[in-house]
């Protein structure tokens, strides 16, 4: 990609992945679609060649996530298994782990989850409290995660834990990969308003005990290995996001088109037009900047994408809800039925306001790395 000019191959992936959504629509069954779209290659667009993978990068994964969601069928494990996982695995892992990660997570056949969230470190990192101890030749792992997506659908978990550090003795972020019948490695279920094909769980890690092979990347990388698949989580909620705010907008640009109440259908009054017009607006800048996110990640300047990841998904987040929020106000009564399917979103679109991180906690990223106001956190 040239600026934010898609090639002409990422325009044919566009219309190939838009051509699949609109094949499975609002009501796709999650494992249908996904190993539908893992046979056509559209799973591992982003994962190296070698391994079966698109040999592309984070703009091609971005693609397939944005129009499976703009035809109402958004693949939430795209975010964590292809994306933050398959992209760890790749930069950082050893020749063993790729060998035995890439291929399957290429092909859909290998899920992984991404354990981060903690009950009380929320956002901050670096209060995170699960611990990683050396054992013999291996590791054991203590602690607890909240609100995983798919631990029960995923093969392993990427779990981000921390171990001390020899010299200065404070504690520094690693990364594990822990199968999902480990023992001790424990999962319950949250009960969530939020209607999704992927569940929500609550971890609980017991003494699990790891064999060394089980880190990945380097026991001193610390967070250059933890952003690393932060990043590409950001540039996804944006795709997860921006696919919704177009479903939604698709359905109430119809509905105002076609809908008579006076004399002319109700999108001819500017009333119902000019907010429309805002929203799809809003939602073109959300995707140029999801776009240079990608385009930076992809180019290797991580501190680059760090910054523009950051911005694209609270600008993603921001677009979503207010067009979600205009569409059911479009639709009226109508956008409150369960036939025209738009008033569950109202809870969906929040989700990206909210995870992986919260729009506060990205304004303060903005504020002090940006703008270089002092630190309030």
């Amino acid at each position: 990609m040239t600026g934010v000019i898609e090639s002409q191959e990422n325009k044919d992936l566009r219309a190939a992945v838009a051509a699949l959504g609109a094949r499975h629509g609002r009501g796709f069954d999650r494992a249908a679609l996904w190993s539908e779209a893992a046979k056509l290659g559209y799973l591992g667009v982003n994962l190296p060649e070698q391994y079966g993978g698109g040999g592309g990068g984070m703009a091609e994964l971005s693609i397939v996530l944005e129009e499976l969601g703009s035809a109402g069928c958004p693949l939430l494990m795209m975010v964590v298994s292809p994306a933050i996982c398959g992209t760890v695995i790749a930069r950082f892992g050893t020749d063993a782990q790729q060998r035995q990660w890439l291929p399957g997570l290429a092909d859909g056949s290998l899920t992984m989850a991404f354990g981060i969230t903690e009950p009380d470190a929320g956002s901050n990192s670096h209060r995170i409290t699960t611990t990683a101890r050396r054992d013999g030749d291996g590791w054991i792992l203590t602690g607890r995660k909240v609100f995983i997506s798919g631990v029960d659908i995923a093969d392993a978990t990427l779990i981000v834990g921390r171990t001390e550090d020899a010299r200065t003795g404070s504690l520094k972020p690693c990364l594990f990969i822990v199968p999902r019948d480990t023992p001790g490695f424990q999962r319950s279920q949250i009960d969530m308003e939020l209607q999704a094909a992927e569940k929500q769980f609550e971890l609980v890690l017991d003494d699990v005990r790891l064999p060394a092979e089980s880190l990945v990347g380097d026991e001193d990388a610390g967070l250059l290995q933890l952003f690393a698949g932060l990043n590409p989580e950001r540039i996804m909620t944006a795709a997860f996001a921006i696919g919704m705010g177009r479903y939604a907008l698709a359905k109430a640009v119809d509905y105002a088109g076609t809908r008579q109440v006076w004399k002319l259908p109700i999108g001819g009054h500017q009333a119902i037009a000019h907010p429309l017009a805002q929203a799809h607006i809003e939602l073109e800048l959300a995707r140029l900047m999801m776009q240079k996110a990608a385009a930076l990640y992809d180019a290797g300047d991580d501190i680059g994408a760090g910054e523009a990841a950051n911005m694209a998904k609270y600008a993603a987040a921001e677009a979503c809800v207010k067009a979600v929020d205009q569409a059911v106000h479009t639709l009226g009564g109508n956008g409150l039925t369960r036939e025209y399917g738009l008033a569950s979103l109202i809870t969906a679109a929040r989700v990206a306001r909210i995870a992986p991180v919260s729009r506060e906690m990205i304004l303060n990223y903005v504020s002090h790395q940006s703008l270089g106001l002092p630190k309030s956190y």
